[in-house]
């Protein structure tokens, strides 16, 4: 009797492994007469097509076997925005997100023209089981928001690197 107890345990260990899931991404800053802002990105794609208020995330994904995050995190910014990141990045504490997900981030300091960015992209079934493959960009646009407007827009298990960007920045 206890040995399907134990297999369930162990079971779920390894499910809880294999579902849990790291991205690493940046987090780009500037300063400008109104403050500090911030330049998200919002999902490409259907399912996030009319989704906006806690939707935007910093441009991130998940490492190739054996890349280091921060190489990961600069991959995936470039890879998202067309934008070719430098500087110096600063580690952020990682984050978690409601899905299970762990965020390892970096800040840099940057300017870029929202306008011009140019995201990869993925394909799906779309409408779903119809069997027509349609393609989407991974980002569909990308925006900088205040500090204020950031808190609002960007998905909630990232919020937390928004207050680690401004407690690192208070002068």
């Amino acid at each position: 009797m206890r040995a399907p107890v134990l297999w369930s345990v162990v079971s779920s260990q390894r499910y809880n492994s294999q579902v849990q899931k790291t991205s690493a991404g940046l987090l780009m800053y500037r300063s400008n007469e109104g403050g500090l802002e911030v330049f998200l990105v919002h999902p490409g794609g259907p399912y996030w097509a009319k989704k906006d208020l806690g939707s935007w995330s910093i441009p991130k994904g998940e490492p190739e076997p054996d890349e280091e995050p921060l190489q990961a995190a600069i991959r995936e910014f470039e890879e998202e925005t067309g934008i070719k990141p430098s500087g110096a990045f600063v580690e952020l504490s990682p984050v978690h997100q409601k899905a299970g997900k762990t965020v390892l981030a970096w800040a840099f300091e940057g300017d870029a023209d929202p306008e011009t960015i140019r995201s990869n992209s993925f394909r799906i079934e779309w409408p779903p089981n119809s069997g027509t493959w349609k393609e989407f960009p991974e980002v569909d646009r990308a925006e900088w928001f205040s500090l204020a407007e950031a808190r609002a827009r960007i998905n909630p298990g990232q919020l937390d690197l928004l207050r680690q960007l401004d407690r690192l920045l208070v002068r």
